[in-house]
């Protein structure tokens, strides 16, 4: 004995990421059935928006060529997709904060199985929270015309939006730290919709915030989910990721991933300094 301290190092990572990554998606399934609250606050409230928004104001929203409520469907599946951000931010924050992510790091596991777990678990219970407002939808007038390739390519592009946001929100969840603080920026997010398509058309808005709106990747999902749902037109004069709705988003999509793909596994490996 020398006095000196000893360091030890992390145990090393297993050869088996996948099945890691599984035992993760296993433990954020278990973790929703046991605590739902979360989810079905973020399941439900677009179907809330849906028939306070198609209703109540419907009738003052002119939407050219179309009813609003069949307008505004797509646009909350867009939002719903989106809402990724949140969902991932609060829970990789969560875990953050209760110590856990600590714990895993003490594990002889893939430190990448640990964020690949959480998304691939929210892109699940996304894929079955998207049927009852797809059901609400149907039940209030909107209907389904694109071909079925098209609808299919819809489902994926927002499950793949969705897949994206969600990693852009687990590493703001290992940024922060914190639950709390999370909490009340997810609530934030709420904004992000109504600086897009999701909810009214972009053409009549001043030139500075149709600009802004038509950036917001939201919009090139919403538009995207119109176009290939409903076979809607984009808008006269839209920005690029508008006027090519379908490229747009999976351009948005791509970047984001690989963007903050890297740097959510980076962070979850690395703890905190």
């Amino acid at each position: 004995m020398n006095g000196t301290a000893t360091v030890h190092a992390p145990p090393p990572a297993t050869s088996a990421p996948v099945a890691d990554a599984l035992a993760v998606l296993g433990r954020h399934l278990q973790r929703i059935k046991a605590a739902p609250g979360v989810m079905i606050l973020t399941q439900t409230m677009p179907i809330t928006m849906l028939l306070f928004f198609g209703y109540v104001f419907g009738s003052a929203l002119a939407v050219p060529g179309r009813e609003y409520r069949a307008f505004l469907v797509p646009g909350l599946l867009a939002a719903t997709a989106a809402n990724g951000l949140m969902v991932g931010m609060f829970q990789s924050s969560q875990d953050c904060h209760r110590g856990v992510m600590d714990r895993f790091r003490t594990l002889p596991m893939s430190r990448a199985a640990v964020p690949f777990g959480q998304t691939a678990a929210d892109l699940l219970t996304t894929a079955v929270g998207m049927v009852p407002l797809i059901l609400v939808g149907l039940a209030v007038g909107w209907r389904i015309e694109g071909g079925p390739l098209a609808v299919l390519g819809g489902f994926a592009l927002l499950l793949l939006f969705r897949f994206a946001m969600a990693w852009l929100g687990c590493w703001l969840g290992l940024l922060i730290r914190n639950e709390e603080i999370a909490g009340q920026l997810g609530s934030a997010t709420f904004v992000l919709p109504l600086l897009s398509s999701a909810y009214i058309p972009t053409g009549n808005l001043p030139g500075w915030l149709r600009t802004v709106a038509e950036w917001n990747p939201i919009s090139a999902m919403a538009s995207a989910a119109r176009d290939l749902f409903g076979g809607a037109a984009p808008e006269a004069g839209a920005a690029w990721p508008v006027a090519h709705p379908v490229a747009g988003t999976l351009a948005w999509s791509a970047v984001l991933l690989a963007v903050f793909v890297p740097l959510a596994v980076r962070s979850c490996a690395r703890g905190a300094k």
